[in-house]
């Protein structure tokens, strides 16, 4: 077991007064036998009142409303959270029993949302790729294994590249981005082998092995494991999602994770700066990780978004995982 003091601190300056904020954030960490929340703080700008629901997805997601005029918005999360290693899939059922088994249930009501996908320009390339590493011939487990190490050893993991939009296909033409890209390919691939798998938002604590991602927000997968459940693979480094990965929220794709995005009235230049850090003990000094991957958005091209809107209103930035 481990525990981790998580302070993630979202900060949005604009150049003038805005008004009328509607926010939704996803930041209460999934609380079930592996992951146990402690505590919990939200502190907000003008102190609005949260209100909160479970979405189709069973994230605690969060929304309020900021009214009244203000030119900066601070949102800081702190929790406690203890996590518990999972078990490793017992791999030892018979293989052909296990692909019937995703079979059976691909277009089942809890499974369909993360098995389904659309074309794309690397679809080929990317039958090509199942074919040569001979994935079905493989257990489902460790057909994902292999496709998480393909990932990794075949995308650059490199910051100011890729944006919080950019698209599958961009991600795999360039072959180079961070967690946000990596998960989105992966995501992709583990889907048209036939496998379950969704996109999580989260936190990742540092260890000996694991150095991408930490400072921001991380990503990774969930692949769905015949007889055995979900089961997260972080592709970014390489390893299986266990006690040194604290998950905020499941869905499709990062649109059914952002930790915070919104809209607000108001055309203004803005930027929006993200910090996170970890520590294992509440009464160390508390250290933020990498401080230099800070997500600063150029306001400049905040506000020509902006402008484009004719109501005069505005969405907040979205952070890019790392």
């Amino acid at each position: 077991m481990a525990t981790f003091f998580i302070k993630h601190t979202t900060k949005y300056n604009y150049n003038a007064p805005v008004i009328d904020g509607a926010t939704l954030t996803r930041l209460h960490p999934i609380n079930d036998d592996n992951q146990k929340v402690i505590s919990h703080l939200i502190s907000i700008t003008n102190n609005p009142f949260i209100e909160s629901f479970i979405d189709f997805y069973n994230n605690r997601v969060g929304t309020f409303m900021v009214i009244e005029p203000h030119d900066e918005l601070n949102i800081i999360s702190e929790v406690e959270v203890v996590t518990s290693p999972k078990l490793i899939p017992d791999d030892s059922i018979d293989k052909t029993l296990q692909w019937e088994e995703l079979k059976r249930i691909k277009n089942t009501t809890d499974f369909i949302d993360f098995t389904a996908h659309k074309p794309f320009k690397g679809s080929k390339e990317i039958t090509d790729v199942i074919l040569d590493l001979m994935l079905k011939t493989k257990s489902p487990f460790q057909a994902v294994l292999a496709i998480c190490e393909y990932v990794y050893n075949n995308f650059e993991y490199k910051t100011g590249v890729t944006n919080v939009k950019t698209s599958l296909e961009e991600a795999w033409e360039l072959k180079v981005g961070v967690c946000q890209d990596f998960t989105n390919v992966m995501l992709r691939m583990v889907k048209m082998l036939g496998i379950p798998a969704r996109y999580v938002s989260g936190y990742i604590c540092p260890n000996d092995e694991i150095t991408r991602g930490e400072g921001a927000t991380h990503a990774w997968i969930e692949a769905y494991i015949p007889f055995y459940g979900w089961l997260g693979f972080d592709p970014t480094n390489h390893a299986i999602a266990n006690e040194n990965h604290v998950r905020l929220a499941i869905g499709r794709d990062y649109g059914d994770c952002a930790p915070v995005k919104g809209v607000f009235k108001g055309s203004v230049e803005a930027e929006m700066q993200v910090t996170v850090s970890v520590k294992t003990n509440k009464n160390e000094n508390s250290k933020q990780l990498n401080p230099e991957v800070s997500t600063v958005y150029p306001s400049n091209s905040y506000k020509r978004s902006l402008e484009e809107k004719e109501n005069g209103g505005g969405q907040q930035q979205q952070q890019q995982q790392q």
